[in-house]
């Protein structure tokens, strides 16, 4: 079985990257660091699987297709993706550059589309997988000085249910996973209090890649902590 995760050098994309090679996937990561990403590589193939490390700014769509061909030469279809790649701007609405706006919405919305886009059809032909994409609460609420980040969660949300409307029927399923404070290096700075880790959020997206009914197709699964 093989799976897909951006952002998968470090923190939730490393832990999910981990867990799913811990259930039998080979992995190909996506992301900026090729450090962090060979780092993660070198672990999953200390587990006995195989991995891939693709240096990908998923939010352009050339290095988007170019990664793609390459998991798709190098590893054949996916049977799951998860968009992970994601940042954060802490600035109020009159603080936020038009620069930050389209950086938070063009790596954690736009991002999510393109990686989508690219493995939909192989994905299609195989009439097998899921996309399951990495929200926030933040898709449910507002916060002070993280109005770019609120909006592309909550976009992700929208994305990932017209996802799944197109779906049903092709054996193909699209959900999210959306999860509150987590110990990572984002939540540093932001005032809350960690209330998970990163492998707490890892053991849940792979229920819902691996394990979840196809009948949750369009959910999307809030994580609060205990």
């Amino acid at each position: 079985m093989i799976a897909v995760v951006t952002g998968g050098g470090r923190g939730i994309g490393r832990a999910i990257a981990l867990e799913l090679a811990d259930r039998g996937c080979d992995v190909a990561l996506l992301g900026r660091k090729q450090e962090t990403l060979a780092s993660a590589a070198e672990e999953i193939v200390r587990r006995g699987r195989k991995a891939l490390a693709l240096p990908c700014d998923v939010s352009r769509s050339a290095e988007v297709e170019s990664a793609t061909s390459r998991v798709l030469v190098e590893f054949g279809v996916p049977r799951v993706v998860v968009s992970n790649a994601g940042i954060v701007h802490r600035t109020s609405v009159l603080d936020t550059t038009e620069a930050q706006w389209d950086e938070v919405l063009d790596v954690n919305l736009k991002g999510t589309y393109l990686v989508t886009r690219a493995f939909l059809r192989p994905m299609l032909a195989e009439r097998s997988g899921r996309f399951i994409a990495i929200g926030s609460i933040s898709g449910t609420m507002g916060t002070p000085r993280l109005s770019a980040y609120c909006a592309s969660k909550w976009g992700t949300v929208g994305f990932v249910k017209s996802l799944a409307e197109e779906l049903r029927g092709t054996g193909l399923q699209s959900m999210c996973v959306m999860p509150g404070s987590v110990d990572t290096d984002m939540l540093r700075g932001s005032g809350f209090s960690p209330a998970m880790t990163s492998e707490d959020i890892a053991r849940l997206v792979a229920w819902v890649a691996l394990d979840a009914p196809a009948a949750m197709n369009g959910s999307c699964v809030d994580a609060f902590g205990p």
